[in-house]
């Protein structure tokens, strides 16, 4: 059973609307009382302006009521629930898209229209929610962390701690961990590494509880960094105590932990603060340097930044990675940039503003080094790092970025690259030209390219996504044999 809900700025303020105009008071009239102009008491009413303890008090005493009941979670009448409702929906995401004019819920406006507004918005939600019901409960999982991570600034101090633990015991002093630093880690767990060119399919690693082994795959090339982060992230699950997942929404927080553990060991937190820190003093803060200095990927220091710019140096940030058709694999903001989202909140897949600087990097010929871009947003002034690569799936873009005030900060900060978006407005770069829409629409057929992933279903089993009998099979042939077990 759901708790008791928590009062709103906007159910604030359409209750004391409520007991202003059932009193025969104008905003002026109560304004004088509480001291406070007709203004700033507008912003109030209409949820723009959340008020501050005292302004809550005064407004209680003028309006003969206690603070309790302005904080009531409860809509004062069946109209005022109506207004909120037409309020929050105009508000949403999927209302920005249509760039339509929003209608003001005031007293002028008839019941019943006010009825059919709302009754048409909860459709229209009800049908994009039906219709993204498909897609695996996996995005609403991810889109659940993703949230949770962002009120926690990224910054998880539990991880940090045992990462840091572990790896200064293993003899980690700065700089890059090595791999044998890693092994030692292992051997502190009771495990040893393996290295095999059979994994199943459907894995990155096999743990063998029973015999102490972390089976990884071959180095594909030399010093294969990336084994590194596969290892502790094995190594992982069993430091934070995790069980077999009850769900895709477990799979996915286990997973979210042990990448956590994996780059909080790679780049240490005490060592990467002092690095970051030493490099703010100088107003040359750069994720290249980070990755260079820790010996990873541009994507894993990208995201080890996210982690600590807010928490140790006090900068908001955000971070995009993206495929070549701009659309995002992951990212992450506490800045405030309008990231897109789905009816649902999830981001995974949504395209980025053809202006942001992210996806603006990729028609660049020049990719050998990081570009830099301020962005004017309808949130405000962004500016962003972007570094493009190519994987496996194709090109890439992966970008760090800050609100104007922080990018003094930054190389890169005196870039005259400056470009403007009006995003979630399709006018800005996703609804063509109309003259291009006049010549082309009846007379183009084009033929989409399918996602097949989307056809697939939940997967399912101990662990999501994992060929059980083929991990099994391959434990079956690793395992040691009792010969072996008597020489060791």
């Amino acid at each position: 059973m759901d708790g008791p809900r928590e009062p709103d700025a906007l159910t604030i303020g359409r209750r004391v609307r409520h007991l202003r105009t059932s009193r025969g008071l104008t905003l002026d009239a109560l304004g004088r009382q509480v001291g406070v102009t007709p203004s700033l008491l507008s912003l109030v009413e209409n949820g723009r302006r959340e008020p501050r303890l005292m302004l809550l008090r005064s407004l209680a005493d003028a309006l003969d009521v206690s603070v309790a009941d302005l904080l009531d979670a409860e809509p004062p009448s069946r109209r005022a629930g109506l207004e909120i409702a037409l309020d929050r929906a105009q508000r949403s995401a999927g209302f920005e898209r249509l760039a339509l004019p929003t209608v003001r819920p005031g007293r002028t406006l008839p019941l019943p229209v006010l009825e059919q507004l709302v009754g048409l918005h909860s459709e229209l939600a009800r049908r994009d929610l039906e219709a993204i019901a498909t897609p695996e409960e996996a995005r609403r999982a991810n889109t659940q962390i993703r949230l949770e991570r962002q009120a926690r600034d990224s910054y998880l101090p539990e991880i940090e701690k045992v990462a840091e633990q572990l790896a200064r015991a293993a003899g980690y002093t700065g700089g890059a961990l090595t791999h044998r630093a890693v092994s030692r880690m292992a051997e502190q767990l009771g495990f040893t590494i393996l290295h095999v060119d059979d994994l199943p399919s459907s894995t990155r690693t096999v743990t063998d509880l029973a015999h102490g082994r972390i089976y990884l795959p071959p180095a594909s090339i030399p010093g294969g960094h990336g084994l590194r982060s596969l290892a502790l992230q094995a190594i992982a699950h069993r430091v934070l105590g995790h069980e077999r997942p009850t769900s895709y929404a477990d799979f996915l927080r286990q997973r979210m932990e042990i990448t956590y553990f994996a780059s909080a060991a790679l780049m240490p937190e005490k060592a990467a603060v002092e690095h970051l820190q030493q490099a703010k003093r100088e107003k040359d803060l750069a994720i290249e340097d980070l990755r260079d200095a820790f010996g990873v990927t541009h994507e894993a220091a990208a995201q080890r930044f996210t982690c600590l710019a807010t928490h140790h140096l006090g900068i908001p940030v955000h971070f995009l990675r993206i495929g070549g058709d701009g659309a995002i694999y992951r990212a992450y903001a506490n800045d405030r940039l309008p990231l897109p989202t789905d009816v649902t909140g999830a981001i995974e897949g949504q395209l980025v503003c053809r202006s942001w600087g992210v996806r603006r990097a990729l028609a660049r010929r020049d990719r050998s080094s990081e570009s830099y871009q301020y962005t004017d947003t309808p949130a405000g002034t962004f500016w962003c790092s972007t570094q493009t690569g190519s994987g496996t799936e194709g090109q890439l873009a992966i970008a760090i970025g800050v609100p104007f005030a922080s990018a003094s900060w930054f190389r890169g900060r005196d870039t005259p690259t400056r470009h403007q978006s009006t995003c979630p407005d399709e006018a800005c770069c996703r609804r063509p030209r109309a003259s291009a829409t006049a010549r082309w629409q009846d007379a183009s057929w084009p033929s989409a390219r399918v996602h097949q992933h989307v056809f697939t279903a939940l997967p399912t089993g101990a662990f999501p996504g994992v060929d059980s009998r083929e991990v099994y099979g391959f434990l079956d042939r690793h395992a040691p044999q009792p010969a072996d077990s008597e020489q060791s």
